[in-house]
């Protein structure tokens, strides 16, 4: 069975998300590359891949502008066995591919106009050590609530 490994959100200020997503939930930050006409940035729950885009500012790009205007849930990825099984079948399914021919990973609107990609199993990696063993224990947060309304 295929599985969702991957959400990309589009940001406009990748330092603070960045910041967010590991003060508030402890994720692991994994790598950042720069893309194109984009930075990505990985962050990792220990379960699925969180890519934080922050796109090149005037970029037009047919990439930038899939899931519209603005920060939004830009695509997920489906983990698959069989990656070129799986484009031949989306293509016969009618859905269209954004992205370039041979391109990995494959990105299409899938049936509803939500942009999916597909990849090949084994593409985003894990941390070494699971977020919620640096995750802050939920007693600190208490107390540090405490704290703030004095």
């Amino acid at each position: 069975m295929s599985r969702i490994v991957h959400l990309a959100l589009k940001v406009e200020d990748l330092e603070r998300t960045t910041q967010f997503y590991r003060e508030v939930f402890g994720f692991s930050e994994m790598s950042t590359d720069r893309v194109r006409d984009h930075t990505s940035r990985h962050l990792s729950d220990g379960t699925i891949d969180l890519a934080l885009i922050q796109y090149d500012a005037g970029t037009q790009s047919a990439e930038s502008r899939a899931a519209g205007e603005g920060p939004c849930i830009h695509h997920f990825a489906v983990e698959v066995a069989d990656l070129a099984g799986a484009e031949k079948r989306i293509r016969a399914l009618g859905c269209e591919i954004i992205s370039d021919p041979g391109v990995v990973p494959v990105k299409f609107r899938s049936p509803g106009g939500i942009v999916c990609e597909i990849v090949p199993e084994g593409r985003y990696k894990k941390p070494k050590a699971t977020a919620a063993k640096r995750a802050v224990p939920r007693k600190a947060v208490r107390k540090a609530a405490k704290k703030k309304k004095k």
